[in-house]
Order: C-alpha cells, then sequence, then structure tokens
C-alpha cells in the first residue's frame, strides 16, 4: 500500500494548505510520484495540489460518499504512487455539523490508518503549544498524532521555547516554518483564486511553498513516517466495475424497458437493467460526445465524473465558455459543474455563439446536467448579463453565503435520476436563483431545513446541489443512456 500522511490543524486558517501543497510540491520535485487528496468537498485546494504534484487532486469525502468508499477512492487515486498526501479540512476533529466525527480529518484519517501530521499557528504562544498538541493527540486514541509542523515562528528564541515545551509531549518536532517568509495566494468571496484563473502565479507560489517546506521540513523523517502507514484491505475504487456492477437507476417511462420501480425508501432500482433495455450507449461502437465545460470559469469538478462517464461509454471533452464558440463537433450531452461565471460574466454574456449553441443542445432534448455555476450559466441573466435562456430564471449576486452538507431527494423523474433517488450533497455559493413561473424542481432538501431546489425541464437538470457521482455511479450511466445515436 502507498506511503501516505495526513495534514490536519487545530482550526482553519493554521496553515494546512501552505504545508500540503508544498510538502507535495518538495516530494514531486524530489522524483516521487505524489498522490494528492483532499478531506471535503474543497474544489480549490485540489487545483494547487494537482499543480505541486502533476496528478489530478481527488477529494475523500465520508458524507458524500459514506465512509466505506473513502479507503477504496484514495486507493484508485494513489495507484502506482510512492507517498501519498492527504490535507485535511477545517479543525481536525471538525466534520458534519451535528453527525459526530463524520468526514472529519480524523475520522478520515482512521480510515485510511494513516499518521497525522498537526500544523499549529504558534504565532501567538509559546509553552501552551505542548498543551494544545497533547490535547489533539490524545482525545481520540485511534488518531495517531506522529509529528507536529509549527508555522508562523518568529524568531530562534522563539522556536526554542516550542522545541522545548513539545519535547514534554512527546511529539516530535518535524517542521518549522517562519512568520516572516509567508507565501502570497489571493482569495475572494469564496476562498483562494483557484489555479485556472492564476496559472503563472499559482506556479509561483507552488515553487515558493516547496523551497519553504525543504528548508523548514525534516522531509526523510516525514517520509519514514508516511512509510509506517499499515497496509489497508480491500480492493481500489474501479470506474468500470462501479458502472457495471450498479444497476442503472431505473427509468419510469414503459417505453425505456428499464425492469423493476424504484424502492420508495431509496429511489433505486431492485434489479439491473434489462439486457433488451434500448440504451444506446452500451451498443457496441457508438460513444457518445460530452461536452465538459472547464477553463477559469468553471473550474469546480471531481475526477470522478468523468471517469464515470468514459466508463459509461461516454467519450469525455473539455471545452472553455470563455474562449469557445462553439461546442466539440458532435456533442451529444453536456456537463456544466460549479465556478465562479460570476466573476466572467461580462466576458460569458459576450460570448453570444456560444450561448446560443449550448440552448440549442438543450433544446434539442440532449441530456444536460448543471451544478451551481452551471445553473447560473444555463439562466436567462445572471448579474443583468444575458446568459443561456436556457432555465426561465435569473440569477445575482448575494450578501449571504449558503454553505454546508445537504440531504436530498430527487423530486421530479431526470436524466440523472428518477424521483425518490436519495442523495447527499454540498452548496457553496452566494447567489440567488430567481425562478420563474411554474419551475419544476430537481431536490426536495431535508438537512439543515426543508426547502425545494433546482430545476428540471425537458432532459435538462440544473442545481446548486454539489454531488459526487462515485456514491451512485447509476447516475453517470442513467446520463450516457439518455443520448440517442
Amino acid at each position: 500500500m502507498v506511503a501516505r500522511l495526513v495534514i490536519a490543524a487545530p482550526s482553519s486558517g493554521s496553515g494546512k494548505t501552505t504545508v500540503a501543497t508544498g510538502l507535495m510540491a518538495a516530494f514531486a520535485a524530489a522524483g516521487l510520484a505524489v498522490s494528492p487528496h483532499k478531506v471535503g468537498p474543497d474544489y480549490i485546494d485540489p487545483g494547487y495540489h494537482a499543480l505541486a504534484t502533476g496528478r489530478p487532486g481527488r477529494n475523500l469525502d465520508a458524507y458524500l460518499c459514506g465512509p466505506d468508499l473513502v479507503a477504496p477512492l484514495f486507493a484508485h487515486g494513489a495507484a502506482g504512487c510512492d507517498l501519498a498526501v492527504i490535507e485535511g479540512v477545517m479543525g481536525m476533529y471538525d466534520g458534519a455539523a451535528g453527525q459526530g466525527e463524520l468526514a472529519s480529518t480524523a475520522h478520515v484519517a482512521k480510515l485510511l490508518r494513516a499518521p497525522v501530521v498537526l500544523v499549529v499557528d504558534a504565532s501567538s504562544q509559546s509553552r501552551s503549544v505542548a498543551a494544545l498538541v497533547h490535547g489533539f493527540a490524545s482525545w481520540d486514541p485511534e488518531v495517531r498524532v506522529a509529528g507536529v509542523i509549527l508555522n508562523k515562528v518568529g524568531s530562534d528564541r522563539h522556536e526554542a521555547l516550542l522545541r522545548e515545551a513539545l519535547d514534554e509531549s512527546g511529539v516530535p518536532v518535524l517542521g518549522v516554518l517562519r512568520r516572516a517568509a509567508q507565501v502570497h495566494a489571493p482569495s475572494r468571496h469564496l476562498g483562494l483564486v483557484p489555479v485556472a484563473e492564476r496559472q503563472t502565479e499559482a506556479l509561483e507560489s507552488v515553487a515558493a511553498l516547496a523551497a519553504r517546506v525543504r528548508e523548514g521540513c525534516d522531509l526523510e523523517a516525514l517520509l519514514a513516517l508516511a512509510r509506517s502507514a499499515p497496509s489497508l484491505s480491500g480492493a481500489a475504487w474501479d470506474p468500470v466495475a462501479a458502472v457495471a456492477c450498479g444497476a442503472s437507476l431505473p427509468d419510469p417511462a414503459p417505453s425505456r424497458n428499464r425492469g423493476s420501480a424504484p424502492d420508495p425508501g431509496t429511489g433505486l432500482g431492485t434489479s439491473p437493467a434489462s439486457p433488451s433495455s434500448s440504451s444506446n450507449a452500451g451498443q457496441a461502437g457508438y460513444h457518445p460526445r460530452f461536452a465538459v465545460a472547464g477553463g477559469a470559469a468553471f473550474t469546480f469538478s471531481y475526477a470522478e465524473h468523468a471517469e464515470l462517464l468514459t466508463a459509461a461509454g461516454a467519450e469525455v471533452v473539455p471545452f472553455d465558455p470563455l474562449h469557445d464558440e462553439q461546442l466539440p463537433a458532435g456533442t451529444a450531452g453536456l456537463v456544466i459543474g460549479g465556478g465562479f461565471p460570476e466573476v466572467y460574466a461580462p466576458e460569458l454574456s459576450a460570448n453570444e455563439p456560444l450561448r446560443k449553441a449550448v440552448a440549442a443542445l438543450a433544446l434539442s432534448g440532449a441530456p444536460v446536467a448543471a451544478e451551481c455555476a452551471g445553473l447560473l450559466y444555463l439562466s436567462r441573466e445572471l448579474d443583468g448579463k444575458p446568459m443561456c435562456g436556457v432555465l426561465d430564471a435569473v440569477a445575482r449576486m448575494s450578501e449571504r453565503l449558503t454553505l454546508g452538507y445537504r440531504d436530498a431527494v430527487a423530486v421530479s423523474d431526470s436524466v440523472l435520476a428518477p424521483a425518490g433517488t436519495r442523495m447527499r450533497g454540498h452548496e457553496f455559493h452566494r447567489t440567488v436563483v430567481e425562478p420563474g413561473a411554474g419551475a419544476t424542481p430537481a431536490w426536495g432538501l431535508h438537512r439543515p431545513e426543508r426547502r425545494v431546489e433546482g430545476f428540471v425541464q425537458g432532459n435538462v437538470h440544473a442545481s446548486y446541489l454539489h454531488t459526487h457521482w462515485a456514491a451512485e455511479p447509476g447516475v453517470a450511466r442513467r446520463f450516457v443512456e439518455r443520448c440517442t445515436p
């Protein structure tokens, strides 16, 4: 099994991303194949991880995917690598609100049987650091806090005081990063600015982080610690097997001959799709082309989604709505994920040929899935700028941040799932969408509050809810099966 480390912290803002990204880049520069991972639903940090390692940044989310999938998804992403670095989320023991340890960094560390390195902001303490580290190391005996990296240390004297205090804790100091050497990474209303929007500067930032980590951390000791992680049992997640073994989510239309009706408790069929199903994606030689939005405006996606689409028989082709005036030739389906269209509303609006092409594709009945930023792009307008007009809705920026995990049930049959399908998702936005009269919602949310959300219109599914299709690979299979040759 691949060597692995979890980079955790007592709280947000302690320097997890600085240390994790710097470690990834430093080890990669030393010739190791490094697999980057992020606990939770974050999309931005994995972009920096990918830049540091040259491999896709992958999320490990025990809420969205369930605890049982964390280790298999990790093994899939880390296959063939020498080392995996897993950046935690928030404070080490902070997870899904009201759900105990679920989806916390500590929870994922236990699922992966991985040693933890605690990054501590030491800027305003000296001897107290020992009590802090002792508390985190002893809170849960199943979590192995095996080292500390001290961040924002002010001077040689400050470092000496911290080291002296930690000598009594039994947790070794594996690195010290000085306060004066901070690396700037710009942020805005939803966190760091994504890599795709600042490629040159981001490369410079990652290189600077690698230099800081090489200078301040004991890389040999950290690598030895990572190699001390025990083996994990069980097979790696495989998108092909997931699509093949998971039943296609049933279609309520009798003409589709999809087998059993959905179970009212789960929304899932009780038997796999019939061999006589009219699925076109399964026909030999037919691989519908799915255009997937990317570029600076649409940077939020999970790597597993493209892998599942491919496994379900699709050809995945990226395009950039900021610059491409037409969809890829032969596009039969469309995926528009999350990102920052509000930042690029004038440019997206100015690309009228592509807006018209997207509207025409949706009108033709091709399957379209849009999440968050994609929902805004399909609306009539965003902050007064014309968008694609697929949906009778108006979007605008707001002062309120909507953030958190959601438990959802599909309230309408759609290209992604039949009514009754239960999934978990995550919302993260500062915009609101005002639907026109008679809109058909996509999801009913019942945690933390009850409301309906999103749009189902023909073969278009658009919603604020970010979901992880690895939790229900039948979504990808059903989506691809909606294409016709």
